[in-house]
């Protein structure tokens, strides 16, 4: 499977698009290079060969916790051909393990153990609002509420806003951009339902890439 990502770059596996959704959605992150650059070396039996990695990651240095996060050089890789080309893959990775320390950086590999979880179906749903422009006032009715309660759930907390069914339909949204921009805290590691424990700013801890 091959396609593109827009403001990312192509992919060329199911997996590689998916890990660039998690990217998209980390605000952490500054910028994402795919394939960005290639590393000659010498194998063992004294050839050249050369190895170009997937991505690069870039964090962000003006906000937390961005600031201190080690930029990551990557590999996308589906652990049946991890383990079918083992012996070749061990070599090149402790090339660019070397390389990226060289420079400052960490060198990881992705499977779909760390790709796709929960956090990836949280954050496909989620994508979805980010731009969702939703009522202003009913975004600070929600966020002063949660302030008074410190913590709730989507159920209670709209509820407890809106008596109307109507209206609590189409508040809804706005809950899940706030949620979807980290104004409000929630578990993304766990399947969002409208009893996901959600939590005032003051507690909130954006999740990123490789947690």
């Amino acid at each position: 499977m091959t396609g593109t990502v827009p403001n990312l770059g192509q992919y060329e596996s199911s997996l590689e698009r998916d890990f660039m959704e998690l990217i998209r959605f980390d605000k952490n992150i500054l910028t994402y290079s795919p394939q960005p650059l290639t590393i000659r070396y010498l194998d063992h039996d004294g050839r050249r060969s050369r190895y170009t990695p997937d991505g690069l990651i870039e964090y962000r240095r003006d906000i937390e916790p961005a600031r201190d996060m080690r930029h990551v050089l990557c590999e996308v890789k589906y652990r049946a051909d991890f383990r079918a080309n083992w012996r070749s893959l061990l070599t090149k990775f402790r090339v660019a393990k070397r390389y990226a320390s060289e420079r400052g950086w960490d060198f990881r590999v992705f499977t779909e153990n760390e790709i796709r979880t929960p956090y990836l179906a949280n954050v496909r749903f989620l994508a979805g609002y980010l731009a969702a422009p939703g009522s202003v006032n009913d975004k600070m009715r929600m966020l002063d509420k949660l302030a008074d309660l410190r913590e709730s759930d989507p159920e209670a907390l709209i509820t407890s806003l809106f008596p109307d069914v109507w209206k609590r339909a189409e508040a809804l949204p706005s809950l899940w951009n706030l949620i979807a921009n980290f104004e409000i805290g929630c578990d993304l590691s766990e399947p969002i339902t409208m009893r996901s424990r959600i939590w005032t700013k003051g507690g909130l801890t954006c999740r990123h890439v490789g947690d």
